[in-house]
């Protein structure tokens, strides 16, 4: 049994404890970009009890997590059975390279060809979904080259006859990247769509900043009456423009090393609380990743069906699920999700 309290430097190639890492201030990630890293990928690969066409399925709550394509009706067929999603929430590739890399799971493809996988994963999800169902996207635009695919995506999705435009939500994030020569960019953006005639739980909308403007709302029975006397709560709601969402990082309980563009557990779950009102109700999500939409629906006793194309990130999205219900931590922070590779003999070489 190793010792747990020993970690590996994948960036230096040395053993830290934990208390000596925190004293030192090499408290950053200790996982690699794990889409990048060839070494590593071939380190933890196995380590992954799922290959591709297999699915798992959570003896607990029924949540299932597949090594599938979200392209392929076949795959999509096997994840969700007769069961259909109330609700589907989706993080698909943005077509732009971050971090200057073109990956196989972050890749930059003709616009054409994305919009042909996009066509496919859509459509797929839609069979999957209830009559009524809620139908969330996130979405990037790619201002080094004209945007796209956000414009061209809009105009995919106006194809889809059964869905029906809802908002165009924008996410804040405290971070963000940008040159001097232009404006910081510190948006992410959310397409919500529906398909029949949903119930959507206003309640959810509602954030924990408290309302601080004050100003007269409208005329009511020939008396100006003020907004916080017409208002049901104290507190202001989320609207369209999310500023209360902590974008994810190292620093974080729900940081999970070795990911890309997580996505906040808050906004997960403002998604699923907004469209899903009974406990067991199914949640679909096609790209799981680093496991955000699993960790939401345990939380809030929703069962989720997830997959994802890569064996590392279904590996990483079951231990997180795993993890949260020994620890009740919903992510690791810094830590390694996968202490295998822990050691506290001589090192491995991992740049």
């Amino acid at each position: 049994m190793r010792d747990q309290s020993q970690m590996l430097d994948l960036f230096s190639g040395t053993v830290l404890s934990e208390t000596a890492a925190s004293k030192s201030g090499k408290t950053a990630e200790r996982l690699r970009r794990l889409d990048l890293s060839s070494d590593m990928r071939k380190a933890v690969l196995p380590y992954c009890r799922l290959k591709s066409g297999e699915i798992w399925q959570d003896s607990v709550r029924g949540h299932r997590v597949g090594v599938l394509d979200a392209t392929k009706l076949e795959d999509v067929a096997r994840l969700c059975g007769p069961e259909r999603a109330v609700l589907a929430v989706n993080d698909p590739p943005y077509n732009i390279a971050v971090g200057n890399a073109n990956t196989a799971n972050l890749f930059f493809i003709d616009v054409g060809e994305y919009l042909k996988f996009s066509e496919r994963w859509v459509r797929n999800a839609l069979v999957s979904m209830a009559p009524d169902a809620h139908f969330y996207v996130w979405i990037g635009a790619d201002y080094r080259n004209d945007f796209q695919p956000f414009p061209d995506f809009l105009i995919l999705m106006r194809s889809f006859e059964e869905l029906k435009s809802k908002n165009f939500i924008t996410v804040r994030n405290q971070r963000g990247y940008g040159t001097q020569k232009n404006w910081m960019w510190v948006r992410q953006e959310l397409l919500y769509y529906q398909k029949g005639n949903p119930e959507f739980n206003v309640g959810a909308e509602y954030t924990d900043i408290p309302k601080h403007l004050r100003g007269y709302y409208k005329i009511v029975g020939g008396k100006k009456t003020e907004n916080f006397e017409r208002s049901k709560s104290k507190f202001i709601r989320a609207g369209n423009v999310w500023i209360d969402v902590q974008q994810v990082f190292y620093r974080l309980e729900e940081n999970v090393p070795g990911c890309y563009a997580q996505k906040p557990l808050r906004a997960i779950e403002r998604i699923i609380s907004s469209g899903t009102t009974q406990e067991g109700q199914l949640v679909l999500d096609l790209f799981s990743h680093s496991g955000t939409s699993l960790i939401a629906g345990e939380r809030l006793k929703r069962k989720i069906f997830t997959c994802d194309l890569d064996p590392i990130f279904a590996e990483i999205t079951i231990r997180r699920l795993e993890h949260f219900r020994e620890t009740g931590k919903t992510g690791w922070q810094w830590r390694n999700p996968f202490p295998e590779l822990e050691t506290d003999s001589k090192p491995a070489r991992w740049i």
